[in-house]
């Protein structure tokens, strides 16, 4: 036990695993909670009527500053320190690693990689309405000067639209209940259908490795800083399911394809208590500091941070705030509101990047 206490890239001794046994089930039950509470509002009826428009604009922007926060401070940070840290500055990897910012390249490549699958897809999918006879979407032109109008419906269009079917109106929050219907809606919702499955699964893929990581970091952690950990990992998935929830719960998809936002939100659920075990089982050999561990975590960080902040300042930014006409001409209070939510999310993510 002496010779794996002194050496910093060997497995660390850990205690109370019963207590880590908890942590697994803890954490399962809050991430759960908090990613399917956007999922559940949006589409189960009988939760829709009763959850407040506000409730919902809020838990939608504060996700959103939680995905942007996450991408900085949680993914390219721990990046650079995992692939920087080299065997002369202490660390356990090669010193050819010092040779290039290799966190920032992976990062930007990921970053291009996101751009480009995304532009293909809305491509696609464009070109398949098309053949269809259906206009294209131009989520670029969204929102309306209307103020009780969903994003990307024409003010003249307002009485047309009040004759869509009961499932239609049902998508955009409770019949009859105008003030909920902004809420409930999203510039996203106007992309193809293939666009907005491959945005979500690419932005899924980035929390779920990132999600991996940090069980596994719990799992062996030192007992000494066990219990902050857990507490910030618990609040930390939770923001970060809410974020990746109200993504989901946008998802406009056919009947058929309604358990897709479920599975996604349960899928990112279980990744952490998963490496909570992986973590637990493998405990005797696994050293997360090891030089194979720190560059694999450092490699998967990096490419999630890239994915998460171009899904932030692209998906999330630009589309909902910029170029959505709803938020050019809405009040100044509800602008206020939806930005002050998404500072606050970024701000309180960012907060505990100083523990975790």
């Amino acid at each position: 036990m002496s010779d794996t206490a002194s050496d910093p890239c060997g497995p660390t001794s850990i205690d109370r695993i019963g207590l880590r046994v908890g942590a697994l089930f803890i954490i399962l039950v809050t991430s759960a909670c908090a990613t399917l509470f956007p999922v559940m509002s949006k589409r189960i009826s009988v939760l829709r009527r009763n959850v407040p428009g506000v409730v919902f604009e809020f838990a939608k922007f504060f996700g959103s500053g939680v995905i942007l926060a996450t991408g900085f401070i949680h993914l390219l940070q721990p990046a650079t320190e995992e692939l920087g840290t080299t065997i002369s500055d202490g660390g356990c990897i090669s010193d050819a690693w010092e040779e290039y910012p290799y966190a920032f390249g992976i990062c930007l490549s990921s970053l291009f990689a996101t751009f480009v699958i995304q532009l293909v897809c809305f491509r696609v999918g464009t070109e398949r309405l098309a053949k269809l006879g259906v206009d294209g979407p131009h989520p670029h032109i969204t929102g309306t000067a209307h103020p009780h109008v969903p994003a990307g419906v024409d003010p003249t269009s307002a009485e047309e639209s009040s004759e869509s079917t009961p499932r239609e109106k049902e998508e955009h929050g409770s019949i009859g209940e105008e003030s909920d219907v902004v809420f409930f809606s999203d510039a996203s919702e106007k992309n193809p259908a293939s666009a907005q499955l491959m945005s979500v699964a690419i932005l899924e893929f980035g929390v779920i490795f990132h999600s991996v990581i940090i069980g596994l970091t719990l799992a062996v952690t030192d007992p000494s800083e066990f219990n902050i950990l857990f507490i910030v990992i618990i609040f930390h998935q939770m923001f970060e399911g809410l974020g990746l929830g109200t993504r989901l719960a946008f998802l406009k998809l056919p009947s058929s394809l309604n358990w897709v936002p479920f599975a996604g939100a349960i899928a990112y659920s279980l990744v952490t208590p998963i490496g909570i075990a992986i973590g637990l089982g493998a405990r005797e050999t696994l050293s997360i500091s090891s030089a194979n561990a720190s560059i694999a975590s450092g490699v998967l960080d990096a490419t999630s941070s890239g994915i998460l902040i171009y899904t932030a300042t692209v998906e999330l930014i630009a589309h909902e705030f910029i170029f959505n006409k709803a938020y050019h001409q809405c009040s100044w209070g509800k602008l206020w509101f939806s930005v002050v939510c998404f500072g606050l999310g970024a701000g309180i993510m960012a907060l505990l990047g100083k523990w975790a």
